[in-house]
């Protein structure tokens, strides 16, 4: 294998998403580090941005031109390196420029699948759906002048499925980004039985250089990651819906997010975590999730629910989160959707009842971003989790139980052979979804 020849032609298809933007963005600087190395002067090296929509590949182009700037401005003294031979090149802002267009001159956007036909590597950040997948690869791969990878940003699919139903003989991997790409440092690697061993070491290397963090997992649908949020929201779900016998719809949500977030000190409640995913999307990994899991049922019927009166929560084109289960204003909860009366209602009518109700957090309690970033985080949490088991109350009652859930969903994996080793479970919450800690600890033990 010889990684630097690969990147002379490669395609992201699905590149005008959210993902897909920001594939095509670290890509981009990958092949312009590559182009620049003395050896592949003489060498012409093209990324083929391929979306569907026009405006959308001409919204890309820009939102990827504003990126190239912010990464030169971080970056600047290693170009000044790059182009030292360069006369024309004095101040800071020439150079940003002459990177800026350097890089942009590597892609190319365009619109049909047969600009993929000469790609060696085929990155994939299209939609969670297995037969839109299996036909672009399918087509490509009958096409196809060379023999092409294909790197799948599936979260749930099974590389296994997609690599038989459009017969790859084994040249596809999961590699799994997490959003947005050019800021989160995880990347889960998934391959099949049938995946070819060069795969793997050519994503090795190109996460390194990415200067991201690799965790592989085995080829069980949902993976690490969605194995376990799915798992963790069904959960905060099921006891939203055991809460409603004494409270309302909107005061059950309101205090199982508020217990999932200020009692276990995580960065978003289960409900807001779910809007921002977007409960179409949950929804739908959750079905591609289902005919591969046997013990336990991957389904919510509140998901379907809220799908029938068209509430979908996900993110706005600027990164804002659309009402969900929970209503958004300037970047704050305001509201909590009843299902029963069909409305929003405002979080202040019912949080002043629903904080008695829970009671008060625990002593020693910081915030998320007081405790991620504490050196002395163990020893901070296991005060914190000791004061909860004593403190007898709904909100520590239910935070301990949540705890407790959580952990086994984790140990499930393992043992499950979805995650290789507890630690990789650990990794990929704390680094992929930034909590504190790890499901995987021993603070309620």
């Amino acid at each position: 294998m010889n990684y630097d020849n690969k990147f002379e032609n490669v395609t992201v298809l699905g590149a005008a998403g959210k993902m897909g933007s920001g594939i095509l963005l670290l890509t981009s600087m990958e092949m312009y580090d590559i182009s620049k190395k003395p050896e592949n002067k003489d060498k012409h090296y093209v990324l083929y941005a391929l979306d569907i929509s026009q405006k959308a590949l001409s919204g890309l182009m820009m939102y990827i031109q504003d990126q190239l700037v912010k990464q030169a401005e971080r970056k600047i003294n290693a170009l000044r390196s790059i182009y030292k031979d360069r006369a024309d090149l004095i101040d800071n802002t020439e150079i940003i420029a002459q990177y800026v267009k350097d890089v942009m001159n590597i892609i190319r956007p365009v619109t049909t699948l047969e600009s993929a036909y000469e790609s060696h590597i085929v990155f994939e950040a299209a939609s969670e759906n297995p037969e839109l997948k299996v036909k672009m690869f399918s087509q490509i791969n009958l096409n196809s002048k060379v023999e092409p990878w294909f790197f799948t940003n599936t979260s749930s699919i099974p590389i296994g499925h997609l690599n038989k139903e459009a017969n790859l003989s084994g040249r596809i991997l999961g590699v799994h980004f997490y959003n947005p790409p050019a800021v989160q440092k995880l990347v889960e690697v998934i391959k099949c039985d049938e995946s070819k061993p060069e795969l793997s070491e050519f994503v090795s290397i190109l996460i390194k250089n990415m200067r991201k963090i690799e965790v592989p997992s085995y080829d069980k649908a949902g993976f690490i990651g969605n194995g376990h949020f799915m798992r963790d929201a069904i959960y905060g779900m099921t006891t939203m819906e055991s809460l409603r016998k004494d409270m309302s719809f909107a005061e059950a949500v309101y205090c199982v997010n508020k217990v999932s977030q200020d009692f276990m000190i995580r960065p978003m409640g289960i409900f807001q975590l779910i809007d921002y995913v977007g409960i179409d999307v949950c929804q739908f990994i959750m079905k591609v999730m289902r005919p591969y899991v046997t013990d336990e049922t991957i389904h919510s019927p509140l998901l379907d629910k809220m799908m029938e009166i068209n509430v979908k929560g996900g993110q706005n084109h600027d990164g804002s989160q659309k009402d969900g289960f929970l209503k958004y204003e300037k970047g704050k909860i305001a509201g909590i959707y009843d299902i029963d009366k069909k409305e929003y209602v405002k979080v202040e009518d019912i949080s002043t009842k629903c904080d008695q109700t829970l009671g008060s957090l625990p002593e020693g309690h910081l915030p998320w971003k007081a405790v991620v970033g504490n050196k002395d985080k163990n020893n901070v949490l296991s005060k914190y989790f000791d004061a909860m088991k004593s403190q007898k109350t709904l909100g520590a009652e239910l935070a301990l139980n949540y705890m407790k859930k959580s952990k086994q969903i984790g140990e499930k994996l393992v043992t499950d052979k979805v995650a290789y080793t507890a630690e990789d479970v650990n990794t990929v919450l704390l680094t992929g979804f930034f909590h504190a800690y790890g499901p995987i600890n021993d603070f309620i033990n």
